[in-house]
C-alpha cells in the first residue's frame, strides 16, 4: 500500500512524461493533418562550370574631359554658363578683357606701318640707284649697299606683319568657346577674377563617351585582356562593358594597375557614379540554379528538395553570384538532388509532391 504522503511526489514526477506523450501525439496528428499533395514541376540539379570572379570598386569617368582655360592674360569680363549646363560646340563660354592684347595689336600695327614706310623709301632708292649703276654712274660697292638696305627693309616688313598677325590672332582668344559639345561640370572662376594662360576656368566633359576606371592587383591584372567583356553594377543597373585599356605601369603606392572599361551608350549612367566591377579570373565546378526555385521563408533563402519518396523538405542555401535569372550556390545543395520549380506559397515541409514536369539544370 502506497504511503499517502508520497502520492503528490509521484504525480509530479509522472506529469511531464504524460505531457510529452500527449505533445508527441498532437504533433504527429498535426503533421498528418497539414501534409497534403502538391502538383509541381521538379528539376534535377547537375554540376556546371562556374566562373571565378573578383570584384573591385571603380568609378564612371568621361573619356573626353578637359579644363577650359584662357590663352591670354586678362580679367574675366563675362561668364555665360553655369555648372551642370549643356553646351554646344563653338558656344561662347567666357569673355576675357582684351585690353592688354588690344594694346599689343595697336603697337604691332604701328610697327608694321613704320616698316612698310621704310620699305617704300628703300624701294625708291633701289630703283633710282639701280638706273645709275646700270649707267655706270656709281661704283659697285655703293650699289651693293643700296641692295642690302632694300633686302633688310623687306625682311623687317615680313617680321612686323607676322607680329601684327599674331597679335590680332590673340584677340580671338578673348572669347573662350566650347571645343566640343558636352556638360559644364565645374565652374572655377568668377567675373572680375584674373585669368592667366593655362589656369582652369571651367571643366567640360563629353557625356556621350564614358568609361569605368578601377585599380586591380598584379595577379588579377595578368589574367585580363583588352576587348574582354566585364560585368559591372552601377548604382542600380547591371551593365556589360569591354576592357579598352590596361595600364602596365603599376601605381607606386598601391602596387595596383589601372584598368579602363568602355561603357555602351545610353546606359543611364553619368560621370562620377560608383561602380562594382567583377572580373572573371577562372572557373570551377559548382551548382547554378534558376531563381524560380528559390523561396524566402521567414527571412531565410532556401529551396524545397524532393526526396526519393517525393516528400518536400525546405533546405537553407548559401547564395553566390547572380546574373541573368540564375544564382550560384556555394552551400546547401549537391548535384543529383531534385528541387521544386516555382514552389507555391502553400507548399510546406512534409508535403507530397506530384511531379507535373521534369527537367535538368
Amino acid at each position: 500500500m502506497t504511503n499517502p504522503s508520497i502520492r503528490p511526489l509521484l504525480l509530479a514526477l509522472a506529469l511531464p512524461f504524460a505531457l510529452a506523450g500527449c505533445s508527441h501525439q498532437t504533433d504527429s496528428s498535426a503533421n498528418s493533418n497539414t501534409a497534403h499533395d502538391v502538383q509541381a514541376s521538379v528539376l534535377t540539379l547537375s554540376s556546371a562550370n562556374l566562373p571565378q570572379t573578383a570584384g573591385f570598386p571603380g568609378s564612371v569617368a568621361a573619356v573626353q574631359q578637359i579644363p577650359v582655360a584662357s590663352r591670354i592674360m586678362g580679367y574675366v569680363r563675362a561668364i555665360n554658363v553655369e555648372a551642370g549646363e549643356s553646351v554646344k560646340q563653338g558656344q561662347l563660354l567666357i569673355t576675357v578683357d582684351p585690353t592688354d592684347v588690344q594694346g599689343q595689336v595697336e603697337m604691332s600695327g604701328a610697327g608694321l606701318a613704320q616698316a612698310e614706310a621704310a620699305l617704300a623709301d628703300a624701294k625708291a632708292d633701289y630703283d633710282r640707284f639701280g638706273d645709275l649703276y646700270r649707267e655706270e654712274a656709281i661704283p659697285k660697292a655703293q650699289w651693293d649697299k643700296i641692295r642690302l638696305q632694300y633686302t633688310v627693309a623687306q625682311q623687317q616688313v615680313n617680321a612686323a606683319r607676322a607680329g601684327h598677325t599674331t597679335a590680332e590672332g590673340q584677340m580671338r582668344y578673348a572669347e573662350i568657346r566650347a571645343p566640343f559639345a558636352g556638360i559644364i561640370t565645374q565652374r572655377q572662376t568668377s567675373i572680375g577674377a584674373l585669368a592667366a594662360p593655362g589656369q582652369p576656368l571651367l571643366t567640360l566633359v563629353n557625356p556621350a563617351h564614358l568609361e569605368v576606371q578601377t585599380q586591380v592587383p598584379e595577379d588579377v591584372f595578368d589574367t585580363l585582356k583588352t576587348g574582354e567583356s566585364v560585368q559591372m553594377h552601377i548604382e542600380s543597373t547591371d551593365v556589360t562593358g569591354k576592357i579598352e585599356a590596361l595600364v602596365t605601369a603599376a601605381d607606386p603606392s598601391t602596387h595596383t594597375h589601372l584598368v579602363k572599361i568602355a561603357l555602351p551608350s545610353n546606359q543611364g549612367v553619368s560621370s562620377g557614379m560608383f561602380a562594382q566591377v567583377n572580373f572573371t579570373t577562372g572557373g570551377n565546378s559548382g551548382l547554378r540554379i534558376p531563381d524560380s526555385v528559390i523561396v524566402d521563408r521567414a527571412g531565410i533563402s532556401g529551396v524545397f528538395v524532393v526526396d526519393s519518396k517525393n516528400i518536400a523538405h525546405f533546405r537553407m542555401i548559401r547564395k553566390g553570384a547572380a546574373s541573368n535569372g540564375q544564382t550560384d550556390i556555394t552551400a546547401g545543395l549537391t548535384a543529383g538532388e531534385r528541387v521544386v520549380d516555382h514552389p507555391d506559397a502553400s507548399l510546406n515541409n512534409g508535403d507530397h509532391v506530384i511531379a507535373t514536369g521534369a527537367g535538368n539544370v
